[in-house]
């Protein structure tokens, strides 16, 4: 993974046209490739974060990552920005290496969201020099866990801000595939999601709606 025109071009071949992208990237790391070459250790770091049990119990959070990007090409088709989008799910958590903290003996990745955008500037920006497609990733990255703090009424909510910069139905859809790509994922669970995404999207309407008038 020398030539990092190519490998750009590889993964994303890869995850625009696998339906199983994980395989791919699961390779790679087996064969050590993501531990070498600057930015791709910044996935290899991934492998070294470990997550609540509570609410991963899949595991770190590169399991999580591949389970996530997984799920996403399953739901690619219905992105309006697919390219974007699934390399918002292979990118989602980049902030957790440098915010995972055991907080009174949880694991918590506060904020990680808000660093993970500023490093995924970083990231594309080593591959690529399309800026509006770093962006537009960037964004899809920072905001993907509005659909938490929206459904909970938690202070981090910020909809406005969210609705200016990505689409409600992308950010939505990358969420689903956030919370549906982890372990112990029973048919219950999983309408549970389903429906805190419905959830997530009425209250930002409601949200928006009364903010014009």
């Amino acid at each position: 993974m020398t030539d990092l025109n190519k490998t750009f071009e590889e993964f994303d071949k890869h995850l625009m046209e696998d339906d199983v992208p994980s395989g791919f990237f699961n390779e790679l790391l087996k064969e050590g490739s993501l531990n070498k070459v600057y930015p791709f250790t910044m996935l290899g770091e991934l492998v070294k974060t470990p997550q609540s049990v509570q609410h991963h119990p899949e595991g770190n959070v590169w399991i999580h990552t591949m389970m996530v990007v997984d799920r996403a090409a399953i739901h690619r088709k219905e992105s309006g920005s697919p390219r974007t989008f699934m390399w918002a799910a292979l990118l989602h958590d980049l902030g957790k290496p440098d915010t995972t903290k055991v907080r009174k003996g949880k694991i918590t990745a506060y904020d990680h969201d808000k660093l993970g955008e500023k490093l995924v500037v970083k990231f594309l920006t080593a591959l690529t020099d399309d800026k509006d497609f770093i962006d537009a990733v960037a964004k899809m990255v920072r905001w993907h866990m509005q659909t938490l703090f929206v459904v909970k009424d938690m202070p981090f909510a910020d909809v406005d801000t969210m609705l200016q910069q990505v689409k409600l139905e992308e950010i939505a859809l990358l969420s689903l595939c956030d919370r549906l790509g982890r372990g112990e994922m029973t048919e219950q669970k999983e309408a549970e999601e389903r429906g805190s995404i419905k959830q997530f999207i009425e209250k930002s309407k409601l949200r928006l709606n009364n903010g014009k008038k």
